[in-house]
């Protein structure tokens, strides 16, 4: 008998130019999606991760660290 078994993944959001917000998980390489809203972009990115997850045998490509933020004086 197989378990079910939860997982977390790193997901990053991005809002565009135009207010769509764009979403992806760094483990799996070209593993985003966008939505109206974070709900629909979040549904979205699930059905993308399921589907990165099956072509790769569920092994991420990727190794996450985390997240840094670059601080620099603009000249612009």
């Amino acid at each position: 008998m197989k378990l079910n078994k939860e997982i977390h993944l790193p997901v990053l959001v991005e809002l565009d130019e135009n207010g769509v917000f764009i979403v992806s998980c760094p483990l799996y390489k070209g593993c985003h999606t966008y939505g109206k809203n974070i709900d629909e972009a979040m549904i979205n990115l699930r059905e993308v991760v399921q589907m990165c997850m099956e072509e790769e045998e569920s092994q991420p490509s990727n190794t996450y660290i985390g997240f840094r933020e670059l601080a620099f004086i603009s000249h612009a």
